[in-house]
């Protein structure tokens, strides 16, 4: 294991049935060829030594013994490979058959009985075999060697902990794995067996993916594929490997040459939310009862999780996908259907705040903006489906020294188009006042001529508000909470921050999605496009000499998509420094952002995430809307003057 991550590899080699040292042969090849990958742990399908679909030749004492020394040849192959593996064969003991996988290890074999044998449908398998009952352990013999053959144990390989369980105990109610990871298996290996049949491959991916999350583990899938009987079954060769509710890697089925998966598993997000989910740890108290795990002497690996490099850090390149952006789902179906329930979220939400304080106006700053156009959007829904007039919504556009002609012509626009109240204030000889008021000379564009404009802005919101009876809706996203861009008591302040839950590489997706909805030629597709393509800014200073924004967010702060990957791993998985710098390098190419850009912009996070915090823990009420929230009340309760010192010195 490097760094939290362990390469396991699903692999489902050609076979022929009862010709073992055809299958030897075989495993032994794409070991290799695992090896080669640097791949840790491996499994194969049920009875990857014999084939599946033997049938009665399964009392035949002539395949019996040839699976017997195959293992002890596998066993012995096994003392010079890094990989460690699970095969199947079948094993006598006291007068009956059992199906086992065998798991080996340098040289060391371990065997473990399947507990579920089916008996309906296509299988009868109670024909050959007997099961083990959970939580026994027997002394078997081969070739006179004897092994240790359970039901219920976990073993130890390269520094984390591994559960077997074989095809037919997924699929029953409680599988044997709920219980391996109540005991703390961190991967589960399946050898397999299921033939193909319509609507099966769907139904078991849910299967895997689910089994996976509500065990807060990796699952390994192996099914038996090109070479078993097609007598009466087909089998396609599957090799899955899933983790935490998601599919890492999958092959191609039915296709003999792509027929392995390899991915590298996350161990430590795994145990971070194992800890996380407090309820994980109470219902292992009670559910592990009769697992036992190995004495860690049995792992004969070096387990580098703690020990890591830089150098190893910087050289580990990835086999798993890391999404440079993941706040925002991959392709457009999943991206619209993401969004429609975001926003659905957003709108019950601020119905629901409205209905309960008998509220039928609210008052909305509109900059031209992404965020502010959310929040309209947003507004503009939620009396829609309350039934309200659209001009209860009051919207404000405030021009003041940065304002420019494209973003002050997108707020009138749109809220003309969108049908609700607008209101226009200009900001400037109040603000110019106030300066006078203080001793502020204008020509100095400091934070207090900035902060004096944001303060001016939320002010006139607010007493406009009081003035006519409604609420002040907040238009700041996740993003800028988690940097702190945002002026205390400015616009960090509201009555309601619909977008808390927004990062802002989700909002323009968001404001699409309403662009999409909008009739193709109408004002509002066309105002909500260019708002898109209009460079994020405050707005603060003044425009260049040619008009244009001169000011740039992203220029300041950095490119939202990289904090918002900080973010997303900083709170979602607790990572360090270090090692979410090893996430971005692997999500984001060379070209994108060079290694000196990503360690800049997040230790630029770090030192905003702890010293912004105090304006997090004063922040008005917003709906939750993904895993990752700020709320001072609900996901996020971090002390103001929290020291920053560790995560400055892990990068």
């Amino acid at each position: 294991m490097h760094n939290g991550f362990i390469r396991i590899a699903a692999a489902a080699p050609t076979v022929k049935v009862a010709d073992v040292g055809f299958n030897l042969d075989g495993i032994k090849s794409k070991l290799m060829e695992l090896e080669s990958s640097r791949v840790e742990l491996a499994v194969f399908p049920e009875m990857s030594l014999t084939a599946y679909t033997c049938g009665d030749l399964f009392h035949n004492a002539t395949l019996l013994d040839a699976a017997a020394k195959a293992l002890i040849d596998l066993r012995d192959y096994s003392k010079n490979l890094n990989v460690h593996f699970a095969v199947g064969l079948p094993v006598r003991h006291a007068g009956a058959l059992y199906n086992c996988a065998a798991f080996i290890r340098n040289g060391k074999v371990d065997l473990v009985s399947k507990s579920y044998i089916p008996n309906y449908n296509e299988f009868y398998e109670r024909r050959w075999w007997r099961p083990l009952p959970p939580g026994s352990c027997e002394t078997v013999e081969i070739c006179g060697e004897t092994f240790e053959m359970s039901s219920g144990r976990i073993f130890r390989s390269h520094g984390t902990l591994v559960g077997i369980e074989i095809c037919e105990d997924l699929w029953v109610p409680i599988p044997p794995s709920c219980r391996l990871a109540m005991a703390g298996a961190q991967i589960i290996l399946n050898l397999s067996a299921s033939d193909d049949l319509i609507g099966k491959y769907k139904y078991l991916t849910s299967l895997l993916q689910q089994q996976s999350a509500r065990c807060l583990c990796a699952y390994a899938y192996a099914g038996a594929g090109w070479g078993e009987s097609s007598t009466d079954l087909t089998f396609d060769g599957k090799a899955i490997i899933c983790e935490n509710g998601a599919t890492l890697q999958a092959n191609r089925r039915w296709d003999p040459s792509d027929n392995t998966s390899i991915a590298d598993v996350d161990i430590q997000a795994l145990e971070r939310d194992r800890i996380h989910m407090t309820t994980f740890a109470d219902c292992s108290s009670t559910e592990c009862k009769g697992i036992t795990i190995e004495d860690s002497s049995s792992d004969s690996s070096i387990c580098i999780t703690c020990q890591n490099s830089g150098s190893d850090t910087l050289a580990q390149t990835l086999l798993r996908n890391i999404d440079p952006h993941p706040f925002v789902p991959a392709g457009s179906e999943a991206i619209h259907e993401r969004c429609e329930e975001i926003i659905n979220i957003q709108v019950a939400a601020l119905a629901k705040r409205l209905d309960a304080i008998c509220c039928h106006t609210l008052t909305v700053g509109i900059s031209g903006g992404l965020d502010s156009t959310l929040a309209l959007l947003i507004a503009v829904r939620t009396f829609d489906r309350l039934g309200l007039d659209r001009k209860g919504i009051i919207g404000v556009t405030m021009p003041g020294f940065g304002t420019t002609d494209r973003t002050h012509s997108n707020a009138v626009d749109l809220m003309s188009h969108l049908g609700v109240t607008s209101r226009e204030i200009s900001i400037g000889a109040a603000v110019k006042q106030h300066f006078k008021d203080i001793g502020h000379n204008p020509e100095n564009h400091d934070v207090t001529y900035e902060n004096s404009q944001a303060r001016q802005r939320t002010m006139l919101l607010m007493d406009i508000a009081n003035q006519t009876g409604g609420i002040v809706l907040g238009t700041g996203d996740l993003s800028e909470l988690a940097l702190g861009w945002a002026t205390y008591n400015g616009d960090h302040m509201s009555m309601y921050g619909v977008n808390a839950g927004v990062p802002k590489t989700l909002v323009k997706y968001l404001v699409n999605y309403f662009a999409s909805e909008a009739p193709e030629k109408s004002e509002v597709r066309r105002c909500l496009l260019d708002i898109i393509d209009t460079p994020i800014s405050p707005e603060l200073i003044p425009a260049d000499s040619d008009g244009n924004i001169r000011q740039k967010t992203e220029d300041l702060v950095g490119p939202y998509e990289l904090h918002d990957f900080f973010l997303y791993y900083m709170l979602r998985y607790g990572f360090t420094p270090e090692r979410i710098y090893l996430l971005a390098r692997n999500a984001f190419t060379a070209d994108e952002y060079s290694d000196e850009t990503i360690t800049h912009w997040l230790s630029v996070f770090m030192h905003r995430f702890f010293n912004q915090q105090f304006k997090r823990s004063c922040l008005p009420d917003g709906p939750k809307v993904g895993s990752v929230c700020l709320s001072p009340r609900g996901d996020w309760r971090m002390p103001s003057d929290a020291s920053f010192t560790l995560w400055r010195q892990n990068r």
